[in-house]
């Protein structure tokens, strides 16, 4: 019995130290790699940098296009590690949920209804592009709040899925039926479809500043719930029983997830699979507890967006790959293997 004890005493401490050592490797990798992608994304583009007279300001545009991806895609992730969280399902993000769907129709939405009432007032000073990230902010909570409604009497797997997969192509037609609508104008209309595709192209200080504010804030309110969240690992009625208000918890992430995902959009348009991609790709290395999941992919997502960001600019052709089409065609055979993975191991338990 006493040579079983130290056996087991001695397999935990070893799985222990594997660990720690994957942590300290991980912790190296994210800011190197973070570094790289930012120099790629100040290297790589349109314009060149041999020239003196226009590297000054090829660089600092390059510079406020890479900090506003960089802030587009850690704020995607963590508001995945959010929802992940509160569904209590790893295969939960703001875009597979309809979210990031919700939140570009907000946007669109702002868009042509600011064209149309602030040109039938004659008001000059408010933009209609002012009005985008509330839009926006609006449509991700609706669509989270719908969600949360309908699964939670039903809150498996596929109920999820379907019911993300029902409100995206929900407000993915509403959308469309926004951007006929917006045709009518020739300017709204490439505004509409070019915020539709996603893509940090001519952003400035403005879309780096807010990303940065709804960054900061939405991270904080994230580490403060994280406790309370990996409390929820353990279920819901356990958690209830360790003092923690489930829907006190369930609603102020949802709120933050809503904040982080629309400001995301708002800044790069309709950006998916970040916040499902980072989050289940770490979880195996960081594990599942909140507090050390959510540094890890603030870091990760921001450079997964940056090094799409810069895929976006060097594939040939006369205009830009929108970056919400490489976030697509990168993301949508991971998201596969990670359900065909899911399911294999769900199939080996059974």
């Amino acid at each position: 019995m006493a040579e079983a004890q130290v056996a087991s005493g001695s397999a935990v401490a070893v799985g222990r130290a594997r660990e720690r050592g994957r942590l300290v490797r991980l912790w190296v990798a994210l800011p190197v790699l973070a570094v790289l992608a930012v120099v790629l994304g100040l290297l790589v583009g349109h314009g060149d940098l041999g020239d003196v007279g226009l590297r000054d300001t090829l660089l600092r545009l390059r510079l406020w296009r890479v900090l506003t991806a960089f802030g587009a895609g850690a704020s995607l992730a963590v508001a995945g590690v959010l929802v992940q969280g509160i569904f209590l399902n790893p295969l939960a993000s703001p875009s597979v949920l309809g979210t990031t769907a919700g939140a570009s129709f907000g946007g669109q939405a702002a868009l042509i209804a600011g064209q149309w009432v602030l040109g039938a007032t004659g008001v000059t000073w408010l933009l209609p592009e002012m009005l985008v990230p509330f839009g926006c902010v609006l449509g991700a909570l609706a669509s989270l709040l719908v969600l949360l409604a309908v699964t939670r009497e039903q809150s498996s797997m596929l109920v999820v899925l379907l019911v993300g997969f029902l409100l995206s192509s929900l407000f993915l037609s509403m959308g469309s039926f926004l951007t006929s609508l917006a045709q009518e104008s020739w300017e709204l209309g490439r505004a509409v479809i070019a915020f539709t595709l996603g893509g940090v192209a001519g952003v400035g200080v403005k879309q780096a500043g807010l990303v940065a504010v709804v960054l900061v804030f939405g991270a904080l309110a994230a580490l403060s719930w994280a406790s309370r969240i990996d409390v929820l690992l353990s279920g819901e009625e356990e958690a209830a029983a360790l003092g923690v208000d489930v829907q006190q918890v369930r609603r102020w992430c949802i709120v933050w997830a809503a904040v982080l995902s629309a400001g995301a959009v708002a800044v790069g348009g309709n950006v998916a699979f970040v916040g499902l991609i980072v989050p289940h790709a770490l979880r195996p290395i960081t594990g599942s507890t909140a507090h050390r999941l959510l540094p890890a992919c603030l870091v990760a997502g921001g450079t997964f967006l940056v090094v799409c960001d810069v895929l976006a600019r060097v594939v040939p052709g006369r205009t830009e790959v929108p970056l919400g089409v490489v976030t697509g065609i990168i993301g949508a055979p991971l998201f596969l293997l990670m359900l065909m993975r899911t399911a294999r191991v769900e199939a080996g338990r059974g």
